[in-house]
């Protein structure tokens, strides 16, 4: 979980340099790879949404 919590923050932080490097350069390769990090962000937190969920899930068995 921790691990997924340090990704979700790196890509944050990495969609917020890209897409401030668009604005500061008008070059649309940052505007690309900003779409593609978010892209990214949106698959790690279904990932950790769905740990959340079998946490919840198996928990109760144990």
């Amino acid at each position: 979980m921790l691990l997924l919590r340090l990704i979700a923050v790196l890509l944050a932080i990495g969609i917020g340099g890209s897409l401030a490097a668009f604005v500061f350069t008008g070059d649309r390769r940052y505007l690309a790879l900003g779409w593609r990090m978010f892209r990214y962000a949106v698959i790690a937190a279904l990932v950790f949404f769905a740990l959340l969920i079998l946490e919840r899930v198996f928990v109760p068995f144990v």
